[in-house]
């Protein structure tokens, strides 16, 4: 197998038992624009993960703040309440934890909408770039 990563390896050529062709017997090196292409792909499967990954983040970071509000919910006002700063407990009002939750809780929403949208367009450029390439090498396989 090629070290470089836009190399195919053809297996060594021998006749085929009824036709008698034969298959590719080099390597085949990929033409710059294709090796760009194939670039552009990886690049494009990266940014699809990394956007998968932060907005699994924030949907589990949304579903904790839910629990969180869900618990203040079931308190009173007198009930004294803490917020975690770094590794300190402060004492907070309820109604206060409240409104700062419902408020990051809005912005965990926008953010996740925006990273799915974003997901949604990269999945389709990966998908027309992947049916690009898939054109053009077709007809380089099959040609031989």
């Amino acid at each position: 197998m090629s070290s470089h990563p836009f190399i195919v390896q053809r297996s060594p050529a021998r006749p085929s038992n009824k036709t008698g062709r034969t298959s590719l017997t080099e390597e085949v090196e990929l033409p710059p624009q294709l090796q760009e292409q194939l670039g552009r792909l990886q690049q494009l499967q990266q940014t699809l993960q990394a956007v998968m990954t932060q907005k699994q983040q924030l949907e589990i970071e949304a579903s904790e703040t839910d629990k969180a509000m869900a618990e203040l919910d079931k308190v009173t006002d007198q009930t004294p309440v803490y917020k975690s700063v770094g590794s300190l407990l402060i004492k907070s009002e309820r109604t206060a934890l409240l409104a700062e939750l419902k408020e990051r809780k809005e912005l965990l929403g926008t953010r996740i909408t925006v990273l799915g949208r974003q997901e949604e367009r990269t999945k389709e450029r990966v998908k027309e770039l992947q049916e690009k390439l898939q054109e053009k090498l077709r007809p380089s396989a099959s040609a031989n």
